[in-house]
């Protein structure tokens, strides 16, 4: 019967924080921020809907 001291568990914990590393590095960081510089366009642009682009008034 395996036990939670297994001499193993040190190996099987790097690779798992490996995994979770590359996860976040090559999938969930890249799609947060393009899903924060939309959010902030389109907030921009909602807002330029009711009260025009930025400038002086003519």
């Amino acid at each position: 019967m395996p036990t939670f001291n297994e001499p193993n568990e040190p190996k099987t914990q790097r690779r798992k924080e490996t995994r979770l590393f590359l996860f976040l590095v090559v999938c969930l960081f890249p799609l947060l921020s393009i899903a924060i510089v939309g959010g902030y366009g389109f907030m921009i642009w909602f807002f330029q809907m009711f009260y025009g682009p930025p400038g002086p008034p003519n």
